[in-house]
């Protein structure tokens, strides 16, 4: 009676192995594109930055200029406010995430200029800029997108570019596109979601 009971019960604890936590995580969105890849900068402090230096961290990668008068600043403000939401919710994944700002507009954007605006909104934002050459290649890589607009009359101008912003595994693989347009919330879940 035993024996035919727990035969019973095989085909239905086969049926439940598969539920819980031993089930494949989900495949992270971005798994796959071709987008990253190596890049040489320079740092607030003039210092040269390859992408090496962030091997083994998760990076958050924006890509703007200190300039923009409304989007970039936007984007940060969320990117920085989401970090701080998951300080506080998951400060051990928090704690893995290297926030990247990449200016698109090395003209003005000097190493002090860019490190003094990524700095603005968290400290633990890198800003990093480098020569017009440098700057295409790093946009290449990332699939980023820029064009300088038509000057004012005082001589300044604005910079149409892309808005995505990647999460980066450690590996620098592409995860996952951050939706900083949805607010620090989303920004957080996201983070929360995909770094581990």
């Amino acid at each position: 009676m035993t024996r035919l009971f727990l035969s019973a019960l095989a085909p239905l604890a086969l049926s439940l192995a598969g539920c819980g936590p031993s089930q494949p995580e989900a495949q992270a969105p971005l798994a796959g594109a071709k987008i990253g890849g190596p890049f040489q900068l320079t740092d607030a402090k003039g210092k040269t930055v390859t992408d090496r230096e962030f091997a083994g961290r998760y990076r958050v990668m924006y890509f703007g200029y200190s300039f923009c008068p409304d989007v970039c600043p936007t984007d940060m403000q969320a990117i920085a406010a989401g970090l701080k939401l998951l300080d506080k919710s998951a400060p051990a994944k928090a704690k893995k995430i290297a926030p990247i700002f990449i200016t698109v507009d090395p003209e003005r954007d000097t190493p002090a200029v860019v490190g003094r605006f990524a700095a603005a909104f968290d400290p633990r934002i890198v800003g990093l800029t480098g020569t017009p050459a440098q700057v295409e290649a790093v946009k290449k890589a990332y699939a980023v997108w820029s064009a300088k607009g038509d000057p004012s009359p005082g001589g300044g101008y604005l910079v149409n570019h892309s808005r995505q912003v990647y999460l980066m595994d450690p590996s620098n693989k592409p995860l996952a596109l951050v939706p900083t347009d949805e607010g620090p919330e989303a920004v957080a879940k996201t983070l929360d979601q995909w770094v581990r």
